[in-house]
């Protein structure tokens, strides 16, 4: 096994222990980094390790204080991935466990099949990523889960589908949304699950804000998923997912489903992300500010007609939300542009640096049009329930000098 708790006595910052925890150089020939460990299985010291081990990790055992259980083979765990499932629990605020997969989407489909039975409700916020969306309505509720779609910040009508759905296993909460950027009240959704004889596990997708500028765990949610293949890699050049939790537990029944689908992240990603955390906060602040400052030159522009970003929104419920729980407002916003879709592409055709793909978080400026790539499997009636206009386009902003980016936005919006 890659790691040894008792050489770490206690608690640094985050910023401390992600280069700290849970790596000895000493079991890696005395590297200062974590090498790849590239092996499908693994040899036990004695019969009764080997026994010791499967008894873990098929759930017969829970491991004891700093056991060292042996590893077993890499469907369900490896070094590397240890190592990094160590090292991101600093980072994210309450949590008490992490698990890696091999996509975002693979962290949350575990997660909801881990959670949910045949019979079982789901409420959701809508918008949502697209990939969700879609897993929820072709894989799980034919599958027999009822899936009850609630409008991003609309806590009202959340507090009652929470209250009146049957079998209420889940709330998943996205926020803020996928491309809308409305926020939803984490606390009041964990306050009302706890009015229920059996409360539902609060499941949040924090990607958009990442662990960096809103806690969902320290708010009483229980799970926060992510798409690691965003901020948390940087670099657009791999796909990872996490989920953290509070519960020590709830992380053991992820790893055995996730040991069941063999959808855990392979050695050198678990490296490759593992290289990129330390850096997670310096990159986010940085491309959150540039947002911030590209959003105030941007707003009065002519040719937009809304701008959606948690620091520039109007509503006062959502203004309390985003005070109350996050930090920065991040590095996504989405304007909706004079013109409809024909508007929406050509200020797309017309960008020079941001470039027109999909996926956010990375270090290049990204734009997309989501009602017609990443929500485009909605229908018309969704999309306009959700708030995804035909004029909607999402931006990631990087790490490029933000007032080339101004220039750039400034020049496709006057060319409209």
């Amino acid at each position: 096994m890659s790691t040894d708790r008792s050489i770490r006595p206690t608690r640094h910052h985050p910023e401390t222990e992600v280069l700290t925890r849970g790596y000895d150089p000493r079991l890696s020939v005395g590297s200062v980094r974590p090498a790849v460990f590239r092996s499908s299985t693994y040899v036990f010291s004695s019969p009764e390790s080997a026994e010791r081990a499967f008894r873990v990790a098929l759930g017969k055992d829970q491991a004891t204080g700093d056991e060292d259980v042996e590893l077993i083979y890499s469907r369900l765990s490896h070094p590397n991935a240890e190592i990094l499932e160590d090292q991101i629990v600093p980072l994210d605020a309450g949590a008490e466990g992490a698990v890696v997969f091999n996509s975002g989407m693979a962290a949350i489909t575990t997660v909801l099949q881990t959670l949910c039975r045949p019979g079982s409700g789901v409420v959701h916020t809508v918008p949502v990523y697209g990939g969700t969306h879609q897993l929820l309505y072709e894989l799980l509720v034919p599958w027999g889960i009822k899936a009850v779609p609630v409008p991003a910040g609309d806590g009202p009508a959340l507090a009652r589908a929470i209250r009146e759905t049957p079998d209420l296993r889940v709330v998943l909460i996205e926020t803020p949304a996928n491309p809308t950027l409305r926020m939803t009240d984490i606390a009041a959704a964990v306050s009302a699950g706890r009015e229920r004889k059996d409360p539902p596990r609060i499941v949040i997708d924090n990607t958009f804000l990442g662990p960096v500028f809103q806690h969902p765990l320290e708010l009483g949610a229980d799970v926060c998923v992510y798409s690691a293949t965003k901020y948390l890699a940087g670099f657009s050049d791999m796909l990872g997912g996490v989920a953290t939790a509070r519960d020590p537990a709830l992380i053991a029944q992820f790893k055995g489903t996730r040991a069941l689908l063999g959808n855990i992240l392979q050695p050198d990603e678990s490296w490759l992300l593992d290289s990129r955390l330390p850096t997670l906060s310096l990159r986010m602040r940085h491309q959150s500010q540039n947002a911030t400052q590209i959003v105030e030159a941007l707003v009065e522009h002519p040719a937009i007609e809304n701008l959606h970003y948690p620091m520039f929104i109007d509503e006062s419920d959502q203004q309390r939300i985003f005070e109350s729980q996050c930090d920065h407002p991040g590095a996504v916003f989405s304007l909706e542009i004079v013109g409809g879709k024909k508007a929406a592409f050509d200020f797309l055709r017309h960008l020079q640096i941001a470039r027109n793909a999909v996926s956010l978080g990375g270090m290049e400026s990204l734009a997309c049009h989501p009602a017609t790539t990443t929500h485009s499997e909605m229908s018309e009636v969704e999309l306009a329930n959700a708030g995804v206009t035909d004029g909607l386009v999402r931006i990631s902003v990087g790490i490029e000098d933000w007032r080339d980016l101004l220039n750039d936005f400034q020049a496709a919006l006057d060319l409209i």
